[in-house]
Order: C-alpha cells, then sequence, then structure tokens
C-alpha cells in the first residue's frame, strides 16, 4: 500500500468511525463502485476524499474534480492528500487548476498546496501564476507569509529567469531574504 494512503486511511478511519462503509470502500478494487460513490448523495466528506484519492492514484480522471476541490479546502490534511492524488492523476487540466487556485485572491489563505503542487508538476503555468501570488504578498503587513516563501521556494526550484525581478524585490523582506538568495542562486546565469 502506498504509504500516502496508508496515513489517509488512517485519517479517514477516525472520522468514518467505524462505519461499514469506510471498510468497503477501503476494500474494494472496483473503480466504478469508487465513481459511483463519489457522486452519491449525501456521502459525508471522509467518503469522498477517500474515493477521490484512490481513483486518482490510480490515475482515473472521474476523480479530477472532487481532487481540484479538495484541493482548496481549509483543512491542510485534505489539501495534501488531494495534491498528491492531483500529481499522479495525470489529468492536463491539473495545473490549469491548481494556478487558478494559487493566484485566487479571495482563497489565498489555502494557496500554499497548490503552489506546491504547480512546483512539483513543473507545468508552463506554474512560474507565472507563482510570480502572480507572490506579488500580491509582497505587499506591508500581508499576513500570508507561508504562501510568499513557498512561491519564492518553488520559483527558485523552477529555475525560470523570469522569476529574477520578483525575487529581488523578495530580498526587501526579512521574513523571506534568505529563501530569495538561494532562490536567485539556483536562477541560470545572466549573459553578458
Amino acid at each position: 500500500m502506498d504509504g500516502e494512503l496508508r496515513s489517509l486511511t488512517e485519517r479517514l478511519r477516525n472520522e468514518a468511525a467505524g462505519s461499514a462503509e469506510y471498510d468497503r470502500l477501503v476494500a474494494t478494487e472496483d473503480a466504478d463502485a469508487l465513481a459511483s460513490a463519489l457522486t452519491e448523495t449525501g456521502q459525508p466528506l471522509w467518503a469522498r476524499e477517500l474515493v477521490a484519492f484512490r481513483l486518482g492514484l490510480a490515475g482515473d480522471r472521474r476523480a479530477f474534480e472532487a481532487l481540484v476541490l479538495l484541493l482548496n479546502h481549509r483543512e491542510p490534511q485534505r489539501c495534501a492528500s488531494a495534491a498528491y492524488a492531483l500529481a499522479r492523476l495525470g489529468d492536463p487540466r491539473t495545473a490549469r487548476a491548481a494556478a487558478a487556485l494559487a493566484t485566487n485572491e479571495l482563497r489565498v489563505a489555502y494557496a500554499l498546496h497548490p503552489i506546491r503542487l504547480l512546483v512539483e508538476l513543473r507545468a508552463p503555468e506554474a512560474v507565472p501564476a507563482l510570480i502572480t501570488t507572490l506579488e500580491r504578498r509582497l505587499r506591508p503587513h500581508d499576513p500570508y507569509r507561508s504562501v510568499a516563501l513557498a512561491c519564492v521556494q518553488g520559483l527558485g526550484a523552477l529555475g525560470d529567469d523570469r522569476a529574477r525581478p520578483v525575487l529581488s524585490e523578495a530580498l526587501a523582506h526579512p521574513a523571506l531574504a534568505e529563501a530569495a538568495v538561494h532562490a536567485l542562486a539556483l536562477l541560470p546565469a545572466r549573459k553578458g
């Protein structure tokens, strides 16, 4: 069993509180039964998360919408599991959805996992989305330093020179300066 799946099933076992439905959803290998459970009315959140995660790991694109919703959830553990499954799903819509979530200023408090997913995917949408998000975080007294830090680190990992101006601007922010120095060092050397 995948380590992330084991961790997820242990966490959700507690939420399911001994439900027979939990045991059924964990045990079944029938993708159609899982997909059916994903769309049944009245399913608890733990069941939708479990099914979407399992389908995502299996590369079944029927999990995409549910995983994107979980990627933007208020509970970080749900976001992390959704990002893990989305990275393995192989759906071409994933990067665009993650970029939309990362740059949604109304949901910036939940942007951390979409940002990390974009970096992992190394998709064309990643650098522009991280630059946009970081530029917004460089305002005075912005409360989302963890999001800004994830952007700085991600831009360094992606190593795209388009990030140089915003990373240089991040040097002026004490909470980001050390990470910005490291990120700038990872960018390609300038010619000339």
